[in-house]
C-alpha cells in the first residue's frame, strides 16, 4: 500500500495542495475553516511530509545540531529539556554529538553537522579548545549555552552568572564559620569565574591567607583525586567548595574512605543543583544555575538568528542561587570562626 501524499491530503481536504503546504508550514494566512479540514484530512489519511523533499524546496533541513562537551555531565539535562521545548514548538529537531568522544577518536567536532547541512548550531558547555569554532560561526548561526568562551562576532553566550554564584556558595559557608576552605577548581572561562568568585569572597573576610585552590577537571575522578590530595595535609581544609556537582561527589567518595564524615568532619558543597544533587542520599548544598532558563534563552537567540533578527554577539546570564541542603554545618572546631 503506497504512502499518502500531499495531493491525496488536498484532494481528500478539498483545497489546493499550495493550501495543505501553508497549513503543514504553520501559515497564518490560512482561513480557521480551511486549516481544519486540511489537519483533518492529514489525521485521517495518516499523511506525513516528506522531511527531504521539505528541505530542498526550503533551503533548510529543519535540524539543529547540538554539540556537548561531555554527555556524561547530568547538568546538560536540564538545560538540553529547556532547549529542546522552543525548537520543537518551531519545527526544528536537535542532532546530538559528544564532544569528549569525538575528541578520543580523533573525529572533527563540526564537521558531521556542516555535512548533515544543520540550520544552526549549539554548543553545550566548554570546550577544551573552543578556537575550533571561529570557522563554524562563519558559516552558521551559533549560540553557546552553558559557557562563556569563545568569544566571537555574531555569537551569542547564554551561561549562569558564575563569578555571584561563586560568592553566594563561599558566603554561606564562611557564615556557617569556616576558615581553611579550599576550592577544587576547573578550567576555561567558566572555572576561571567560579575561582575568581571564591577568591573575591575569601579576600572580602579577610581569609585571602586560608584559601586554597587546588587543580582539578571536573570530572567526579579529578574531584576525588584532589580531595584525597587535600584531605592528606595536616592544615587539611574544614570545607570543599568543587566547580560542580560532578567534581564534588568525587570529593564525598574521598571523604568516606579517609573516614571522614560530611558534614560533621568536612564541609562539601558543588555548583550546578543537577538531579544527582537532589537525590536524598546525597542532598547536596549547591548552587543553582538556572539550566532551564539557559537552555530556552540559548533557544530564543538560535531562533532569532535564524530568521535574521540579531546582529551581534550578545551575553545573557541567568541569576544563581543558592541551594542548602544537607552537605554543609558549621566546622567541629568553632574557635576557628571568623571575627
Amino acid at each position: 500500500m503506497r504512502a499518502p501524499t500531499i495531493r491525496d491530503v488536498a484532494e481528500r481536504a478539498g483545497v489546493s495542495k499550495s493550501l495543505v503546504s501553508l497549513v503543514l508550514r504553520g501559515s497564518g494566512q490560512v482561513r480557521p475553516e480551511k486549516r481544519e479540514a486540511v489537519l483533518r484530512a492529514v489525521r485521517e489519511l495518516g499523511y506525513r511530509p516528506n522531511a527531504a523533499a521539505r528541505s530542498l524546496s526550503e533551503q533548510r533541513t529543519r535540524t539543529v545540531g547540538v554539540l556537548l562537551n561531555d554527555l556524561r555531565n547530568p547538568w546538560f539535562v536540564d538545560l538540553l529539556d529547556g532547549l529542546n521545548s522552543p525548537l520543537h514548538a518551531a519545527g526544528l529537531h536537535m542532532l546530538l554529538a559528544d564532544a569528549r568522544l569525538n575528541r578520543r577518536t580523533g573525529h572533527d567536532l563540526t564537521g558531521p553537522f556542516l555535512d548533515l547541512g544543520v540550520d544552526g548550531l549549539v554548543v553545550v558547555g566548554t570546550l577544551p579548545d573552543p578556537g575550533v569554532l571561529g570557522a563554524v560561526a562563519e558559516r552558521l548561526p551559533l549560540v553557546v549555552a552553558g559557557a562563556r568562551e569563545p568569544v566571537l562576532p555574531g555569537v551569542d553566550i547564554v551561561a549562569g552568572d558564575d563569578e555571584h554564584g561563586a560568592r553566594l556558595v563561599t558566603e554561606h559557608l564562611i557564615g556557617l564559620g569556616h576558615r581553611r576552605i579550599a576550592h577544587l577548581c576547573g578550567y576555561g572561562a567558566v572555572g576561571e569565574l567560579r575561582r575568581r568568585g571564591f577568591e573575591a569572597a575569601m579576600r572580602a573576610h579577610g581569609l585571602a591567607g586560608q584559601a586554597v585552590v587546588e587543580p582539578g577537571d571536573m570530572t567526579e575522578e579529578g574531584g576525588y583525586r584532589a580531595t584525597v590530595r587535600l584531605l592528606s595535609r595536616p592544615d587539611r581544609p574544614t570545607a570543599l567548595l568543587a566547580v560542580n556537582d560532578t567534581a564534588s561527589l568525587g570529593a564525598l567518595s574521598a571523604a568516606g574512605e579517609l573516614g571522614l564524615s560530611v558534614p560533621r568532619d568536612v564541609s562539601v558543597t558543588g555548583y550546578d543543583n543537577t538531579g544527582t544533587a537532589r537525590l536524598r542520599h546525597v542532598w547536596l548544598t549547591t548552587v543553582d544555575t538556572a539550566p532551564h532558563e539557559v537552555g530556552r534563552r540559548a533557544a530564543r537567540c538560535l531562533l532569532e538568528r535564524l530568521d535574521g533578527r540579531r546582529g551581534e554577539g550578545s551575553v545573557h546570564l541567568a541569576v544563581p542561587t543558592l541551594k542548602i541542603r544537607g552537605t554543609t554545618a558549621p566546622p567541629a572546631v568553632t574557635t576557628d570562626r571568623p571575627p
